[in-house]
This record gives structure tokens, sequence and C-alpha cells, in this order.
């Protein structure tokens, strides 16, 4: 593996608290806790260091029982990013280090793309964030409130994030309208034209991650529940990989942990 053009760090926030799952960071998949596997899978990226960032020291001590370094925040941060900015200051990140924020509960998640996601800020010197997103297949993701959508501009900037179905084709309300007609798209879609998932990996310079929890929040970052808007809101600009495959299965509910486990098998 070549060494990447601009050196980078893998934080993984680890938070015990799950509604939906609770104890998820510790969830066993084939012997190991599960945010030991995603930072085994991170660590395959070019990244220089991989370090998870947890509120709980058990959290801690299953990292350092299986050599992934771990350090412990405070429990009161409201967000995954807010754990970030502190484990920056621990760590001692100069103001152009690369950073990227990779969830925990993704032990799938392909190095490849933390490559890219990790290569978009060096290149962008106009983005303070850098993410990922993939072409959307079926008609149920795109109206799926759950699958978040993201429309780029001609830069490959981010213009807006979405629970709602976005771009809407307003003649072709109800349809896959990006796979109709004989071009691939319904009359009046630019061929080629498909809407996007967004991944939710990111990458942020260290200074700006140390800023961004100080933002207020926006009311489009309330009303849709997508904390990236914030960034949009307060006029900084996101970059986007479009990647030509789907990640891995995340784990949100104990029937992801199962399909997960049975994938390890």
């Amino acid at each position: 593996m070549t060494a990447p053009a601009t050196p980078f760090t893998i934080l993984i926030p680890a938070r015990l608290a799950s509604t939906r799952l609770p104890d998820k960071p510790l969830a066993d998949i084939a012997g190991l806790p599960m945010v030991v596997r995603v930072a085994q899978r991170a660590a395959q990226s070019q990244a220089t260091r991989v370090v998870v960032a947890t509120d709980d020291a058990r959290i801690l001590a299953a990292c350092q029982a299986h050599g992934v370094q771990a350090l412990l925040t405070r429990p009161d941060h409201p967000s995954g990013s807010d754990r970030l900015a502190e484990a920056c200051e621990q760590l001692g990140l100069a103001g152009d280090d690369i950073v990227v924020n990779v969830q925990g509960d993704e032990p799938l998640i392909d190095p490849a793309l933390i490559n890219a996601v990790a290569a978009l800020l060096p290149a962008r010197t106009d983005a303070s964030m850098g993410t990922a997103a993939h072409a959307i297949g079926t008609l149920a993701d795109y109206t799926n409130p759950n699958v978040v959508k993201v429309v780029l501009d001609a830069r490959g900037l981010a213009h807006y994030f979405s629970r709602a179905p976005i771009p809407h084709a307003r003649d072709h309300a109800g349809a896959a309208w990006w796979t109709q007609g004989p071009d691939g798209a319904a009359p009046g879609v630019p061929p080629g034209y498909t809407p996007l998932r967004h991944i939710g990996l990111y990458s942020y310079r260290a200074a700006f991650l140390r800023q961004f929890p100080a933002l207020p929040p926006a009311p489009t970052e309330a009303v849709e529940a997508l904390e990236q808007l914030r960034a949009l809101w307060h006029g900084h600009r996101i970059a986007v990989h479009v990647t030509a495959s789907a990640p891995g299965p995340g784990v949100d509910t104990p029937q992801d942990l199962e399909r997960v486990r049975a994938l390890f098998s």
C-alpha cells in the first residue's frame, strides 16, 4: 500500500448508550467487540493512526485489551462531533491535520473509501468537510426517510442533504424516474443522472472540527435531524466523493447485528 499524499488520523466516536441496541460498541462479532472490529477495519486504510474516542471506561478497556488506541472523553457531549473535537485537543492535532470520522457501528467500512474521503480536503481548499455518496438503486431507498439523500453542484460540493426524496422529478413523482426510458432516465431527466445516497463518513481539518460544535445549530438541522446541515447553513462547503458501490451494512438494530455476525462467521 502506498503512503497517502497527506497523512490523516481516523477518529472513531464510541458512546455506550444506544436506544435500539444497548452497549452497541461492545457487541460481540466473531469473538471481538464491534468497536475493535471497526478499528481493525479502519487500520487497513492509509491512516497514520486510528483512535477510538469513548465516554466509557469499559470501551476504553476493551480497546486496550486488543491493541487499539483509545482515549476517554467527557460523558456529556451532545454529539459525536463534540466528542471528536475534544479528542483533537487531547491528541494535540495541528489545525491543518486531516481527521476522518469513522462511525463506531461500521465494522464493514471499506478502507479504500476512507482513503478517498481523506484525500478530498487536501485537493479542495474551498471545502471545510468531505464526505461520500453513492447512486440510489431503488424507489424504496429513494423514498425512505432513513436513507439520507444529497444533491451536488457542478464542482462536486453538496447543495443540500435531506431525508426527503431529492431531487424531486416534478413530472415523474412516485416513480424511479432515473431508471425510465431507453436512455436510462425518464423524459426530461438528464441521461445518467441518478439521486445519491449519503454515506455517513466525514473528513475535516482539525481546526474546523474544533470550531464546528461551537456553531449555533441550524434550523434546517433541527428540522431534518442532520448535523451536517449546520455546516452548510453557516456557509461552509462539503466536498463529496461519489463511489461506485454501496458500503457494507452498518449496525443500528439487533437485526443488523445478526446480519453482520453472519457475514463474519
